[in-house]
């Protein structure tokens, strides 16, 4: 059961530095680099790169907090299992809310845009709906993370207490 215990520990790791370099390095710096190139429609192209890799993310987070849920069904419990398992069930909801009903409604708000997303005006529903859904899914990863973060601790705490 220890390597069970580690491994679920390395699993979650894995998956909140992927999730955070992605959010601390990845997605700026996609946008930061190609806005300061002379690479046509640069912000279209970045954010082609960063979905791509947000896509990996949710979907990693999605599959980790599932086996990590049905991993943790097979310890012991103590006081803290409770709080482990409801927060990587947090995990997966916002990290499934996020892939397959806001990233799906922003592809296909992004289909229905026959111009770049920077060249729609402001006011235009359609770039008020895309930029409302951005704002949600950066709320989601958030939420994903956080309640990694809280698993990951009182994961290890439990491995302390057992």
């Amino acid at each position: 059961m220890s390597f069970l215990k580690d491994f679920r520990v390395l699993l979650l790791a894995i998956w909140l530095g992927a999730a955070l370099f992605f959010s601390a390095v990845v997605a700026p710096t996609a946008f930061s680099v190609l806005r300061g190139s002379q690479v046509p429609n640069a912000n279209e192209l970045a954010g082609g790169i960063v979905n791509r890799a947000l896509t990996v993310v949710n979907t990693g987070g999605f599959i980790v907090g599932l086996v990590l849920l049905v991993t943790g069904l097979l310890l012991k419990r103590n006081r803290l299992w409770i709080f482990e398992l409801f927060s990587l069930g947090v995990m997966v909801i916002a990290t499934g809310v996020a892939q397959w009903i806001i990233a799906a409604k922003l592809h296909s708000l992004r289909a229905s845009m026959v111009l770049a997303v920077d060249q729609i005006p402001i006011a235009d529903p359609r770039r008020v709906a895309f930029n409302n859904l951005h704002g949600y899914s950066i709320t989601a990863l958030a939420i994903a993370m956080i309640a990694a973060l809280i698993a990951f601790f009182v994961i290890t705490h439990r491995a302390r207490l057992n």
